[in-house]
């Protein structure tokens, strides 16, 4: 299975990514990785059976990983991806360019991962999910209330320094991840994460969350350190999606924070995979169901 490094232009903006590609596929997987990360976390460096793009591709889904804006090409370009709007418009115009007249199957399925949660809810919640076809999401490596030490982090963390004991935070146990042959990191973060990590679990995610009116499959990793993830906590993060037709919370054993590179990785693509194709079988037998009536 190969995975095509691509370079697109979204109006005057490069924005690039990863894809793999499947012949026929029965849907399309927009992810968007998380905070100083790049579209190589979700295909593992050295360790393809924990690589979310070829196990996807090779069981029938195209892949598109999106270096989120502000992020690997669209990092010249910091007064472009200042505003939510702007994000959007250029996530969605990148997956258009990297996709297309290939075939989308069922439509699109958006998995976020930290960071990359608030553009898939931002995705998810646009007039242009509906015309994209976008049927479900998938989120993992976020919450309500961030732990301690994560707390402490924020305070000293900025685009250009990443303070010490945050690879603790992000990486341990150490004994949960594989060696990478090349790290999925990205030289710097997007500058307006700075405002973005403090503003999300206040009041941007639980408006978003109110908003979503698809599936959603949430996934708490085991060793979760940067935010809290308690039976309650996760109780009160399903509770803010109160117009999603379904919301599914899964607990991934033997992962960290950093849960598509850990070696529970493919574990979690499964359970993934196989929330996606429940609403899939959903769509089909309600189309029955239509066609019948």
């Amino acid at each position: 299975m190969t995975v095509t490094p691509r370079i697109v232009r979204v109006g005057d903006i490069m924005m690039s990514g990863l894809l793999a590609e499947a012949e026929a596929p029965r849907a399309v997987i927009v992810a968007a990785h998380g905070g100083g990360s790049s579209a190589a976390y979700f295909d593992c460096p050295g360790h393809p059976r924990l690589s979310l793009m070829r196990t996807a591709a090779a069981l029938g889904y195209t892949v598109v990983a999106l270096d989120r804006p502000g992020y690997g090409a669209s990092d010249a370009y910091p007064d472009a991806v200042v505003r939510p709007e702007q994000r959007i418009a250029l996530a969605y115009g990148a997956v258009d360019a990297i996709l297309g007249a290939r075939d989308r199957g069922a439509g699109v399925f958006l998995l976020g991962h930290s960071n990359g949660c608030e553009l898939v809810l931002r995705m998810a919640t646009d007039e242009r999910a509906e015309r994209q076809q976008v049927f479900g999401i998938g989120l993992a490596g976020t919450g309500l209330r961030y732990q301690d030490a994560a707390v402490e982090m924020l305070k000293s963390a900025s685009v250009t320094h990443r303070p010490p004991g945050l690879r603790e935070l992000l990486w341990h146990p150490a004994d949960l991840y594989p060696p990478l042959t090349n790290t999925p990191n990205a030289r710097s973060g997007a500058r307006y994460e700075a405002a973005m990590v403090q503003d999300w679990p206040r009041s941007e995610f639980p408006a978003l969350a109110a908003e979503v009116r698809l599936p959603v499959h949430f996934t708490v990793a085991e060793h979760e350190r940067v935010w809290h993830s308690d039976p309650d906590a996760v109780a009160e993060i399903s509770g803010l999606f109160t117009a999603a037709p379904r919301m599914t919370v899964h607990r991934q054993v033997d992962t960290g924070h950093n849960i598509s590179v850990s070696v529970g990785a493919a574990a979690y693509h499964l359970t993934v995979l196989a929330f996606i194709e429940e609403c899939l079988a959903k769509q089909r037998s309600t189309t029955v169901t239509l066609e019948v009536g």
